[in-house]
């Protein structure tokens, strides 16, 4: 069925996931009063117009919406277009795996393997405002002496000249080819940073502005939005001669210096108006979903903010978090990577490690044993990423514990890539939800630990001093990290001092 307008009882028992990620800390729904409008999306990360419960039931609609879980009903109105509830599908996975096929299958497509194999690391808050070519390789070059495995390396905003003109600034750095080639020799991918601005007042922003290339307000001006960079106008990426334009910058980008990817940043609805005027009409979120097909071009690369654009091969990392314990911080990144996984977003990266604050904070602020457990529940996420460099701000003995979470990543990579293939073929997530592989558990309020794929359950520790904590086991016989034997199910109190991220295996029968 179908209307614009829907208003449900939710059952005793039912639990609801979905719409934006960043609500992850949220969910699930059902059991409390919330309300979300995704007309636009206002939150910094991926969303959908999806909603999922655990008693099979789902509700899609091609366009944004607003819903509300209120007094034990779920009501959902749109202006935009009809609201579609389906039910019957008997538990989370069945719903959820029905919508999948239905709404946004997937192509079959990975992002690039090397993204799942090793950690990545963005040069966003290790140089801030200091990224040059002496830097950028300072860093690299001290992540192989620290013996932290290379990966992929994303140097942030400041390579460029101006915002549009993607060219290395030369006096930042006056041989970009031979620091990419370095970097290559040091086993890295290089990644840029990429965003939709366009300084307005560049040779670029004049000839794309002439051309009619850029979005304009509704009275015909171009529109100039504020952003933390300042005043910039907007690529009309629903112009076909704009996409191409901007896909030329990043071809040349790779044929010229050897770059291999791009981190595309922002394009976040809350940047647009449903009254800009763009070659095809779209509403705010529609174009971020425009800004989110460029990528499709490039296998490495990665967004922050998507719309629409689940079963694509796209990396996706979780929006910016802060050097805390709490649901701003380390104890938003399982229950948003969880509400990425049932929005569609599989291939999930954990962000800047520590938060991305760490650079504005004085060296007394910098909590060491949350570093160390930032980056062992990051370990195991699809993708895992550094920023701050651990070395940098760690004793040698928290150092190592961040090197043995990195080390634990590579060392299962290949088994991490095996499962981004997996869900791309069929297009179920990758860290998943405890109910969503046990669903008669009773797991549905378990929200620090996840399954790797069916056969690996994931538990960090993500409060401050515990050396300890409950774990969940589903039934079936576990094998610890620590060679322990549990017997599910059951509830078990497992040791789990700073050193330890403890994780577990299904043992096959």
């Amino acid at each position: 069925m179908s209307d614009f307008n829907l208003r449900i009882k939710i059952r005793p028992r039912e639990n609801w996931w979905g719409g934006a990620v960043d609500d992850g800390v949220h969910m699930p729904f059902g059991n409390q009063n919330f309300t979300r409008s995704l007309d636009p999306n206002p939150t910094d990360n991926q969303a959908a117009p999806f909603l999922v419960s655990n008693e099979g039931r789902f509700i899609w609609s091609n366009q944004p919406f607003e819903f509300s879980f209120r007094d034990g009903e779920l009501i959902v109105d749109s202006e935009r277009a009809p609201i579609r509830f389906y039910e019957d599908h008997g538990n989370l996975r069945q719903a959820y795996c029905a919508a999948q096929k239905e709404y946004f299958p997937s192509t079959g497509e990975i992002p690039d393997p090397s993204l799942f194999t090793a950690p990545c690391y963005s040069t966003a808050v290790e140089l801030l405002d200091n990224q040059c070519q002496r830097t950028v390789l300072a860093y690299a070059e001290s992540i192989v002496e620290n013996k932290m495995p290379p990966g992929v390396l994303i140097i942030h905003e400041g390579w460029q000249e101006d915002f549009g003109v993607w060219h290395f600034h030369p006096g930042r750095f006056p041989d970009p080819k031979g620091m990419v080639d370095r970097l290559h020799e040091l086993g890295f991918k290089v990644m840029l940073w990429t965003c939709p601005f366009v300084s307005p007042d560049s040779p670029p922003g004049r000839e794309l502005a002439s051309k009619g290339l850029l979005l304009r307000e509704r009275g015909g001006e171009i529109a100039i939005r504020l952003w933390w960079n300042g005043y910039s106008a907007l690529l009309d990426l629903t112009n076909d001669e704009t996409a191409a334009w901007y896909l030329e910058q990043n071809e040349r980008l790779m044929d010229e210096y050897g770059i291999d990817g791009f981190m595309f940043d922002y394009g976040d609805p809350g940047y647009y108006k449903d009254s800009d005027q763009s070659t095809v009409f779209s509403h705010a979120s529609d174009h971020c979903r425009w800004y989110n097909k460029i990528g499709l071009h490039f296998p490495l690369s990665m967004y922050r903010a998507a719309w629409r654009c689940a079963g694509k091969p796209l990396a996706q990392c979780l929006g910016d978090k802060l050097h805390s314990w709490g649901t701003n911080g380390l104890a938003s990144l399982i229950p948003n990577g969880l509400a990425q996984g049932l929005l569609g977003y599989g291939f999930s990266c954990s962000q800047a490690i520590g938060g991305a604050d760490l650079q504005e904070l004085p060296q007394e602020k910098i909590d060491q044993e949350l570093m160390v457990r930032y980056a062992q529940c990051a370990a195991l996420f699809p993708i895992m990423q550094f920023s701050k460099a651990p070395w940098s701000i760690l004793d040698d003995e928290h150092l190592a514990y961040c090197r043995g979470a990195a080390l634990l990543h590579q060392k299962l990579g290949e088994e991490i890539l095996e499962l981004a293939k997996d869900a791309a073929e069929t297009g179920e997530p990758i860290i998943r939800h405890m109910v969503y592989s046990y669903p008669d558990g009773g797991y549905e309020e378990v929200h620090d630990q996840f399954m790797l794929g069916d056969d690996i359950l994931v538990a960090p520790v993500v409060k401050k001093g515990a050396v300890s904590r409950t774990i969940h086991f589903p039934e079936g016989t576990w094998v610890g990290d620590d060679e322990s034997v549990v017997e599910g199910p059951c509830s078990q109190e497992v040791e789990a001092p700073l050193s330890r991220l403890p994780w577990y295996r299904r043992k096959s029968v």
